[in-house]
């Protein structure tokens, strides 16, 4: 696949000014995550992480159109911006539904991630037992919002896990969908555990939702994308172009 990195070296910089100047400076967005998932490419994955994003998450499900192998995962992390110590800018994460221990663990090794998404039907038990394994890891549990049992499900993981994530639920897809998770049934929601929404944002309905909801985080793919796994750079400048409305200097 070809790439413009003419785009890319355009951009970049002005995107990257562009977020020093607004949510991620000083204001009251300074917390917040923004995850970028999905990601393949290892000239997108530069450029998002220099556009301001704080994660970029990588797919390791084979079943999944976005899917990547440990040392494609590799390749992007090795052309990340990094900061003085050499240590990449951004969280990378690895999404896995339902793989074993040992899978992840030699995954995480390989791709060089720092975190992982669990986002099938792991246990509690396998969440301490995934910890004892990676103890430096960031673990974060997805869940398929389809009610409010589903949100109450998430409080026996809050000992065993570091951030939740809340997607829309489909009956057969497990994530990536692009379907909009139900905003009403997440007002009430209350974590011991920071939280990021997911779930058919895009950069024309994410300010609606933060101001709605104000989760630590927000997490987008099938919005930003021409094709999966293809980023559409364009599509994430207007993602930070949007957030920079949560600016207080816009809210007077």
């Amino acid at each position: 696949m070809e790439i413009s990195c003419q785009f890319i070296d355009r951009h970049s910089h002005s995107v990257t000014k562009l977020i020093q100047n607004s949510v991620f400076d000083g204001t009251e967005m300074v917390d917040m995550r923004v995850k970028i998932c999905g990601i393949r490419y290892p000239e997108q994955g530069r450029a998002i992480a220099q556009a301001g994003a704080t994660d970029i998450g990588f797919i390791c499900t084979s079943k999944s159109p976005r899917y990547v192998t440990p040392s494609e995962i590799r390749a992007v992390v090795d052309v990340l911006p990094r900061d003085a110590a050499d240590v990449p800018t951004v969280d990378r994460v690895g999404v896995f539904v339902d793989a074993s221990v040992g899978d992840i663990q030699q995954t995480v090794e390989v791709g060089g991630l720092t975190a992982v998404q669990l986002h099938g039907h792991e246990s509690p038990e396998f969440c301490r037992q995934l910890r004892m394994v990676l103890p430096s890891v960031k673990l974060i549990k997805a869940f398929r919002v389809r009610s409010p049992e589903t949100l109450a499900e998430s409080r026996a993981f809050a000992d065993d896990v570091d951030m939740f994530l809340l997607d829309a639920y489909h009956p057969h897809l497990m994530g990536g969908t692009g379907q909009t998770i139900n905003w009403s049934v997440l007002t009430t929601f209350k974590s011991d555990r920071p939280w990021f929404l997911a779930g058919g944002l895009t950069p024309d309905n994410v300010v609606e939702a933060i101001t709605l909801l104000h989760p630590g985080g927000i997490d987008l793919s099938s919005s930003l994308e021409r094709s999966p796994a293809d980023k559409d750079l364009h599509k994430v400048e207007a993602l930070f172009q949007a957030l920079r409305q949560l600016s207080p200097v816009n809210q007077t």
